[in-house]
């Protein structure tokens, strides 16, 4: 039974501390396959509010804003290395740039099993901006990817004085009651049984030698994926911890995104939010984008038409594409700004 939704149900795994205990080493071209930039994103283990949690991070040696990307789900920041570098390099060095993944979407099991809702997602990247970058002076600028959008908006709403900027990417902010991916998900996610179900024939096929789950990976989702996508979801996806926790997460995203947008915020931060839309993307559909134009007149709107598909990160022409259209708002909210 579950074998039929297991291809789509990977695909949506592509979409999408108060003290810090970290350990630094480089990511590099030889294991991660990445394109040559002037600058790596470094890769570090910190512990926040006493969970582990990935990030990526690449300094500038006098940054004006610093930006937070917050990533989908699976929130494993391995997937968006190309497109971090990528806006860092288009940023002219003007930036900071820090990813933060979801807790226990890792290859180890760090937190011993435990499921953490969205809710708990969110509130471990707020402690995370409470403690890791209060000392950051100047503004932050927040990037979201899928649900990641939702949660960088739900940051913003708490942080309004440190946050002067937040773009959404591929926005997953309401059910979209006519995917049937989305339905197959949902049906998965809220039973026990066929979470259990599901997560185990994943594991199954992490515990096959490397070679053999990478060529499965390519032959499927990741045929036009680059090496370092491959390598994020054969190393960090492929684990029964992990998938129990994409799904427990993704269970409490469509309880909480059953709700009405907050519209009324969205209206007052019209000129501090920008959202960039696929043209078939179920997680961010047209209708969403038409909801916003008309609930939230004024607001900066696009449509992506390169048929990058809402998992962007996972190929080097779409990371790239995204991240000039990123650099881009960025430039000209920043230009604006300077210029009133």
């Amino acid at each position: 039974m579950l074998l039929v939704p297991i291809t789509r149900t990977l695909s949506f795994f592509s979409r999408g501390i108060i003290s810090s205990n970290c350990r630094n080493s480089q990511m590099g071209s030889e294991n991660l396959g990445l394109i040559d930039k002037k600058q790596r994103a470094s890769f570090r283990l910190c512990n926040v509010s006493g969970y582990k949690a990935d990030l990526l991070e690449i300094h500038a040696k006098d940054p004006k804003f610093h930006v937070l990307f917050i990533p989908g789900n699976p929130g494993v920041v391995s997937f968006y290395i190309d497109f971090l570098e990528s806006l860092y390099d288009l940023l002219d060095g003007t930036a900071s740039v820090t990813a933060l993944s979801h807790i226990a979407h890792t290859e180890k099991n760090w937190e011993h099993g435990r499921l953490f809702s969205l809710q708990e997602q969110t509130d471990h990247k707020m402690n995370f901006i409470e403690h890791e970058l209060q000392d950051v002076e100047v503004p932050i600028v927040l990037v979201g990817h899928s649900i990641g959008s939702y949660i960088s908006l739900d940051i913003f709403k708490r942080f309004q004085g440190k946050v002067t900027y937040c773009i959404c990417l591929y926005p997953f902010l309401a059910v979209n009651t006519k995917s049937s991916t989305q339905t197959i998900i949902k049906k998965i996610a809220a039973s026990r049984i066929l979470s259990m179900g599901f997560s185990s024939i994943v594991a199954i096929l992490g515990l096959l030698p490397v070679w053999i789950s990478r060529i499965l990976v390519k032959n499927s989702v990741g045929k036009s994926w680059c090496p370092s996508a491959v390598e994020a979801l054969c190393s960090h996806v492929l684990r029964y911890h992990a998938v129990q926790n994409m799904l427990y997460m993704a269970m409490t995203e469509f309880q909480k995104l059953s709700e009405v947008p907050d519209w009324s915020f969205m209206r007052e931060k019209k000129g501090q939010v920008a959202f960039l839309f696929g043209v078939d993307d179920h997680w961010g559909p047209l209708d969403l984008y038409e909801e916003i134009s008309n609930k939230v007149p004024g607001a900066v709107l696009s449509v992506e038409g390169g048929n990058y598909t809402h998992a962007f990160s996972c190929t080097e022409a779409g990371s790239l594409w995204v991240a000039q259209h990123v650099s881009g708002l960025i430039k000209n909210y920043f230009s604006k700004i300077e210029s009133e």
